[in-house]
């Protein structure tokens, strides 16, 4: 009939468009929804596919199955069919996919050493001091499993530089100034046979001194980063701040199985070290508690120092936080009062249960730790509208609705590094390098933006805030999935069904590094919403992990080339794609062989990676593609 006439016409049309593309090599420009079409793609697949393939490929990409199905290797008549059919043998195939592992290897190690190298420079420039190693313990056994040692005492008499000393690193910041740690941290540690869990806290000092002289010693300001706030607010948040501290740190004295009562050696006995003497003995008289009397470095000297706290009821321990003096006497102390981790039974899908690691950050005071706290359902961090009010990069464990358990990381408020500079703070210093830190082991980021806020530019920033852009760039070379979180989205006034839509609109345009990344609004006080964010996390996480299988991937990169062949050079020559893989997940990346990656500019890569998002999705996560030259194997 006159419909099968009419097929026939455009398929004997299509079939002598593909000839003239295949000899003369330019790109037919045929829109996407009409190459979708079935009678296209049947024309395409079955009359001209080799054509197609021979102007961009030296040899058609072979059609390979998944690395799951591969198991058990090729058998003799599938070498001969893939060497006769793509003229690639399967020893070629096979050296290709581990040039393409080492190929992940190597970027991956460069990638990390620029960014170490970045971090260490900025850190050793503000503060002074080096990174140190950290020690490796097994860590197979979960962290809630562990029994908890709560380290206490007034402000600045060592208790970061003991917890940093017990669990290995700098995971504490360590300044000469009270009122530094705010929030629990919590760090694993080992002592021969036992693993514990040792929570720094900040300093206990409100039993004997007045709220004026507290927020005097703890340098708490009601300007600094209050701007637009009404100063009684401001005087009302930082009246709160030690109350709030303090109920962390008693948090942390309830749910632990030994207690470190640490004291200053060289300012001696005083008053508040006598009531947080007596406030333990009344209440936790039914734990162990061990007074360790710090910044004992002269062992002659030590003794006579911890000789004047045997007034407060317990046996002093003279320590050295700094050098490591007396800390294996009292590591010893410590596991008296454990139990062995040989009564834990782990089973093998326990130990091979992934967590993926979710880290908060943004700007000062855009409700990363509200939250942190909505999604916990209880006060984990300190809430207040002070900027800057989380310091250390807070590790939390949680479980979502469907029993998936996650790690989330709250950090510190990030700025600019030259406004940074410019404030002289080295707390704060080593704040925004604990949350990049943070960024770096973490495996999804949640980048919290203000919902009034626009997404700011450092060229006209006039607050000294940072270019969220800058944010979203060091989370795409860190190669780690993102979601876009818009917080505080109920103070947006006369929202409609369009508001999402501009604003959707209007952080994609600012945020072009991460047009990848899904949208969340939410609202941190109220709680609306906050379970979105790890529902998309999950999302984001597991494609993160997914592996494309090897013909799926051949085919998409096929029909890109098709539609858009590499451009030629003024020489004449022409990029062309030998083979494609997937050589690694978190974040997926595809080695593409080629005949010299110089031929493919940066703006064809570019359409490559649209292309492959297109076709195959990974929404959530950056892909990185990397390009090399086919070498030959020799098959001697």
């Amino acid at each position: 009939n006159g419909w099968q006439t009419l097929q026939l016409r455009w398929q004997l049309l299509l079939r002598c468009a593909f000839s003239l593309f295949a000899r003369h090599r330019f790109p037919l420009a045929f829109p996407r929804p009409f190459l979708s079409h079935p009678l296209f793609l049947n024309v395409f697949n079955h009359s001209s596919r080799k054509k197609v393939s021979s102007c961009c490929l030296k040899n058609p990409l072979p059609i390979v199955p998944p690395a799951s199905s591969q198991e058990g290797g090729f058998s003799d008549e599938d070498n001969d069919e893939t060497e006769e059919e793509y003229g690639i043998s399967p020893l070629d195939l096979e050296f290709m996919e581990e040039e393409a592992r080492v190929a992940v290897r190597e970027y991956s190690r460069s990638i990390s050493r620029e960014l170490s190298i970045e971090d260490e420079i900025y850190t050793e420039k503000e503060v002074g001091t080096k990174k140190k190693s950290r020690r490796s313990s097994d860590g197979h056994i979960p962290d809630h499993l562990l029994p908890r040692v709560a380290i206490v005492g007034r402000p600045n008499v060592g208790k970061s530089a003991l917890f940093n000393r017990l669990v290995g690193g700098n995971k504490a910041i360590v300044v000469d100034e009270p009122g530094v740690t705010r929030d629990r941290l919590y760090g694993r540690s080992f002592w021969g046979e036992y693993q514990f869990m040792v929570v720094d806290t900040g300093g206990v000092m409100t039993v004997s001194k007045s709220q004026a002289d507290v927020m005097e010693e703890l340098a708490i300001t009601t300007t600094i980063g209050m701007d637009g706030i009404p100063l009684a607010s401001r005087e009302a948040a930082a009246a709160r701040m030690p109350s709030m501290i303090e109920k962390q740190a008693i948090a942390a004295v309830e749910e632990a199985a030994v207690i470190i009562f640490l004291v200053d050696g060289q300012a001696g006995l005083i008053a508040a070290d006598v009531e947080i003497a007596d406030w333990l003995r009344k209440n936790y008289s039914n734990k162990n508690i061990i007074l360790a009397v710090n910044k004992c470095e002269s062992p002659r000297k030590g003794l006579l120092q911890a000789s004047e706290f045997w007034s407060l009821g317990f046996s002093p321990l003279a320590i050295s936080a700094v050098s490591g003096s007396g800390t294996g006497e009292l590591l010893d102390l410590i596991c008296s009062g454990l139990k062995t981790n040989e009564a834990f039974e782990i089973s093998e899908e326990e130990k091979e249960d992934y967590i993926p690691s979710i880290a908060i950050v943004g700007r000062p005071n855009v409700g990363k730790s509200s939250i942190l706290n909505a999604l916990v359902g209880e006060d984990r961090t300190i809430v207040s509208p002070i900027s800057g009010t989380t310091r250390d990069a807070i590790d939390t464990e949680f479980a979502g609705e469907d029993g998936q358990k996650y790690s989330l990381i709250d950090t510190a408020g990030i700025r600019r590094r030259a406004a940074v500079s410019s404030s002289g703070s080295t707390t704060e210093a080593l704040s925004v390098n604990r949350a990049f830190c943070a960024i770096r082991r973490s495996d999804v980021v949640a980048l919290v933006i203000e919902a009034l806020a626009c997404v700011t530019e450092q060229s006209d920033c006039s607050v000294a805030m940072p270019k969220d852009y800058r944010i979203a760039e060091r989370i795409e070379r860190e190669g780690k999935g993102c979601i876009i979180v818009v917080n505080k989205w109920d103070t947006v006034p006369d929202k409609n069904q369009q508001t999402t839509t501009y604003y959707d609109q209007d952080v994609r345009e600012k945020l072009r590094e991460l047009d990848w990344a899904p949208i969340v609004y939410s609202t941190a006080t109220s709680g609306h919403s906050v379970d979105k964010i790890v529902g998309a996390a999950s999302m984001v996480e597991r494609e993160r992990s997914r592996r494309l299988g090897t013909s799926i991937l051949n085919q998409v990169v096929q029909e890109a080339l098709a539609f858009k062949p590499p451009p030629r050079t003024r020489g004449g020559k022409r990029g062309r794609v030998y083979y494609c893989t997937q050589a690694a997940i978190r974040p997926p990346t595809f080695v593409f062989f080629v005949n010299d990656p110089k031929l493919f500019p940066e703006t064809y890569r570019r359409y490559m990676e649209k292309q492959l998002r297109l076709d195959v999705g990974f929404p959530g996560t950056p892909i990185r593609l990397l390009w090399r030259s086919r070498r030959k194997v020799d098959k001697r």
